[in-house]
């Protein structure tokens, strides 16, 4: 069984990779540039009370903001 913080990580990459037409190879590159998951962990406790649209678009915004790959 997965814990609230490793469910909410894999639930928004999933809605990610799927809303981006991405693949999972894709969103790993995006983490490894990025730390998308680290992000969704430290952001867990305002997170986990926003819901998935919202945090896909809390994550959406990050990337958008950081130096990803650039």
């Amino acid at each position: 069984m997965l814990n609230p913080e490793t469910y909410l990580q894999v639930q928004i990459s999933n809605l990610y990779i799927r809303k981006h037409g991405i693949t999972p190879q894709e969103f790993v590159k995006i983490d490894e540039e990025c730390d998308v998951l680290g992000f969704l962990l430290d952001g867990y406790e305002p997170f986990h009370l926003t819901g998935e649209q919202g945090v896909l678009r809390e994550v959406e915004d990050y990337i958008a903001l950081e130096p990803c790959g650039s």
